[in-house]
């Protein structure tokens, strides 16, 4: 199977570690195992659940007492319309595995985190691409989605809250893509990994509004667990049965010890999540005083997510700017060619506030000097 590069990822390992002041992290601030353990009152129980722990494959698709939990985080759904994944990343491609082949066709909505484009691809389909607009707040274009699908399209692909915007799509957004897949049998398969870090009222999940919605998502963004690598698939039972046939021939099921932790940051899900609204609402306010007061910069604010697109008024491309920026002052964008459009920088605003301000400080003395 011949599949393009994965741009932001190629970014991401070429420089993470080699930045001062990381701007491009797309997680809220990671917890330690002692600061989760603490929110959720296990640190005198854990170490004797871990010591009695047999290292078995554990249950095949995900403990019980995980897909129960996922599943409560929906309006609909159960733990039988659960799958356990390694992160969102496994999720998606288990899902076109499963999904697509030589000959269908698949409507994304980019810009777009590139699994959505790049695998259906390698598998032999063909890709229409729709593309957001900063004129129209990075919302689809619903007329245009209509006009892209076909008889043989097999799923519509979105990522909501959208990366790398942080535009949300509402209800009725959501209820008009169901009413467009369904008009041609297609999926809609939405990437919520972001779901959790919205700025003011949530929005529902894919699932739960249309029957032939996917969702996929992780302990990695907003429950600031990236290390466990567990996600999920939420769908119909029949899709999860033909997901597990591929994934028997990849990860078979998730470590148990990743299964345990992800159930316990989920049996916490309050806590946890309002620390990670408390980061990003308080640090998007600091961007939007920074956007407000810095003549080269502005964006359309995000109502979701963890991430902005923002457009800088120097004359270069956005890779060559990024590698200035990180070879002048250690902090780290990413360009936003790395995501298939130039013209802007997606910067990460769920760090530590101490990180992004003196990040964004350097930032206003590099573009200072840009003339």
């Amino acid at each position: 199977m011949n599949i393009e590069p994965f741009g932001v990822e190629q970014w991401m390992n070429a420089w993470e570690t080699k930045c001062d002041l990381n701007l491009a992290e797309t997680c809220v601030a990671s917890l330690t195992l002692a600061e989760l353990m603490q929110m959720a009152g296990t640190t005198q129980q854990m170490p004797s659940d871990l010591a009695a722990m047999k290292m078995t494959y554990g249950e095949i698709r995900g403990s019980s007492r995980l897909r129960g939990l996922v599943a409560g985080m929906f309006a609909d759904q159960t733990a039988e319309n659960v799958l356990i994944t390694h992160g969102t990343i496994g999720a998606n491609h288990m899902v076109y595995q499963t999904l697509v082949g030589t000959g269908d066709h698949v409507v994304a909505i980019t810009p777009t985190y590139q699994q959505h484009t790049a695998i259906p691809r390698s598998l032999g389909a063909e890709v229409t691409e729709v593309a957001l607009s900063e004129d129209q707040d990075w919302l689809p274009d619903w007329d245009a989605v209509a006009a892209a699908v076909r008889p043989a399209t097999k799923v519509i692909a979105l990522t909501n809250p959208n990366n790398p915007t942080g535009a949300l799509i509402d209800r009725e957004g959501l209820q008009r893509v169901a009413e467009i897949a369904a008009s041609v049998g297609a999926w809609v398969l939405c990437d919520e990994v972001y779901r959790g870090t919205e700025q003011a009222v949530a929005v529902p999940s894919i699932v739960d509004v249309y029957d032939k919605g996917i969702s996929t998502g992780s302990t990695s963004k907003a429950f600031s667990l990236a290390g466990l690598r567990l996600g999920w698939i939420i769908g119909p039972e029949p899709l999860l049965d033909a997901c597990e046939i591929h994934r028997d021939y990849t990860t078979i099921s998730v470590g148990i010890v990743d299964d345990y932790f992800a159930a316990m940051a989920l049996e916490a899900k309050d806590v946890v999540l309002q620390r990670s609204r408390e980061i990003t609402r308080g640090n998007l306010d600091v961007l939007k005083k920074w956007i407000a007061t810095e003549p080269k910069a502005s964006f359309v604010a995000p109502k979701a997510g963890t991430t902005a697109f923002v457009s800088l008024d120097v004359p270069m491309s956005s890779y060559d700017l990024c590698v200035a920026l990180l070879r002048d002052t250690g902090v780290m964008f990413t360009p936003g060619s790395a995501l298939g459009v130039e013209g802007y920088v997606r910067v990460g605003f769920a760090c530590h506030p101490d990180v992004l301000k003196e990040g964004l400080s350097k930032v206003s003395d590099w573009l200072a000097k840009q003339g």
